[in-house]
């Protein structure tokens, strides 16, 4: 009888772990070597690769190794690592910028490995990024290039209050906000983005998941106003017009970001396309 209970119990765990993996969509998985020592080195370089729905890590404390399950379709082993990286941890395939491992807890300042300049490539670029990087507006303007457009597309779609349509963009925008190249960023790029990619994250994925307009604009009107702090700081390539509803959100009113002067309105669509104005524009 404690047998079959015994074999019932790792069914059950079984189960519990496949239904786990199950949940990541077009998983992939890889194991990488990334340096640590202790179990608050496991907490924060798990912390800092996990994304719930699109990737799921392990780092074994013993082996030094990093599994990674992830959606194939939403990000790819060099985004996560690199995120990693940014925590302060290197792997074989980045080095962490020493701030990053300088800001470590004293017992997690593992033994780095020799520094090698093909490896630590990405990484070492992106301080000498930033002077470069006010040359042209180019490189600023390049990294977002995707997440901007996939943003109007979906602003475009609520204009003419077409849910199906909005929610279509909002997928190809999430996909493009799991893209961004965060090693090619200057240390104030990386740092405003950082600070809202949460938020950015989490209200396209809900635009993505229903067809309600009522639902999706609810949720564009923080996206906007995250995304306009990115702008602020990564630049563009041409005149983006920031602008505002007065009427929307129970008249406390409510901005997005747009490539056309006219006012073209968002929260309303055709009840009220042109009701607002610019507020500000982005150069």
């Amino acid at each position: 009888m404690k047998t079959i209970k015994n074999i019932l119990l790792m069914l059950s765990l079984l189960f519990v772990v496949t239904g786990c993996e199950g949940q990541i969509k077009n998983a992939k998985k890889e194991t990488v070597k990334v340096y640590g020592n202790c179990g608050m080195c496991k907490k924060t370089i798990e912390k800092a690769a996990n994304e719930k729905g699109v990737v799921k890590a392990d780092w074994d404390i013993d082996s030094n190794m990093l599994t990674m399950t992830y959606d194939s379709a939403k990000t790819n082993p060099d985004a996560i690592l690199k995120k990693v990286a940014y925590a302060g941890y290197d792997s074989d395939k980045f080095r962490a910028p020493d701030e990053a491992y300088d800001a470590l807890h004293g017992c997690c300042q593992y033994d780095r490995p020799v520094k090698n300049t093909a490896k630590a490539e990405s990484h070492d670029a992106h301080k000498g990024h930033d002077m470069a990087v006010s040359e042209t507006k180019d490189v600023q303007g390049g990294l977002m290039d995707k997440v901007i457009a996939s943003y109007f597309a979906v602003k475009d779609a609520l204009v003419k209050s077409n849910g199906t349509a909005v929610a279509t963009a909002a997928v190809e925008l999430t996909k493009a906000i799991a893209a961004v190249p965060m090693d090619k960023m200057t240390k104030e790029q990386h740092t405003i983005w950082m600070k809202v990619l949460p938020a950015v994250k989490e209200d396209a994925e809900h635009i993505a998941d229903t067809k309600d307009v009522k639902h999706q604009r609810e949720h564009f009107t923080t996206l906007s106003a995250n995304i306009y702090q990115v702008l602020k700081t990564f630049k563009t390539n041409e005149a983006v017009y920031y602008q505002k509803c007065p009427m929307f959100n129970d008249g406390k009113g409510a901005n997005w970001l747009s490539k056309d002067k006219d006012i073209k309105n968002p929260y309303y669509g055709s009840a009220m396309l042109t009701c607002g104005s610019t507020v500000e524009t982005l150069k």
